[in-house]
């Protein structure tokens, strides 16, 4: 019997069954073993998504720093949990450029993922999801947060900070040089 023709799992399903049905979905993610289906979150969610993505590539490729991966780039972070962020950033020190990209989920570490909030999700939801990343060993998460144009910086062992429309981001310890006006993600 083939992979693609077994029954579903019964109950909770690991990380690896998760991504060998349902591998090649999008707006979905593995939470505590359940398939949770994401609702597209619409048109101002994908602009902030994009700029976010144009203004830290344009940083990452221009300073040849590593590799820039976009919505639904499967993460793992754990046995039953699978995310898929907005956006996330390998350094070349951890995924070095003359090794291919891997198929499938990447497990960190990683050094940053961004999460765009949709107006689904509550503050609370998001900031859990920023606590997941930084326990599976995400260096920096950000959130992005739309309706207030601001982002806040999620590191381990720290408070959250928040940035606002007229604060200038830096993120020294994973991306050298980067600076930017937070109120360019949302122009």
């Amino acid at each position: 019997m083939s992979t693609a023709t077994l029954p579903p799992p019964i109950g909770p399903m690991t990380a690896d069954e998760f991504l060998r049905l349902h591998g090649d979905e999008s707006g979905i993610e593995l939470i505590d073993g359940q398939i949770v289906r994401l609702p597209m979150p619409g048109l101002e969610h994908g602009e902030v998504c994009a700029n976010v993505a144009i203004i830290l590539g344009n940083h990452v490729k221009s300073n040849r720093l590593g590799r820039l991966f976009t919505n639904d780039s499967f993460v793992r972070l754990g046995a039953d949990r699978v995310r898929g962020p907005d956006v996330l950033y390998i350094s070349y020190q951890t995924m070095p450029a003359d090794v291919p990209t891997p198929k499938g989920a990447y497990a960190p570490p990683l050094e940053l993922v961004v999460e765009v909030r949709s107006p689904f999700n509550t503050i609370r939801e998001m900031t859990l999801k920023a606590d997941e990343y930084l326990a599976a060993g995400v260096k920096v998460v950000l959130i992005v947060e739309p309706e207030s144009a601001s982002v806040g910086v999620f590191r381990s062992d720290e408070l959250p900070q928040r940035f606002h429309n007229g604060d200038i981001l830096e993120l020294p310890d994973v991306l050298p040089g980067f600076a930017v006006p937070v109120k360019r993600f949302f122009e």
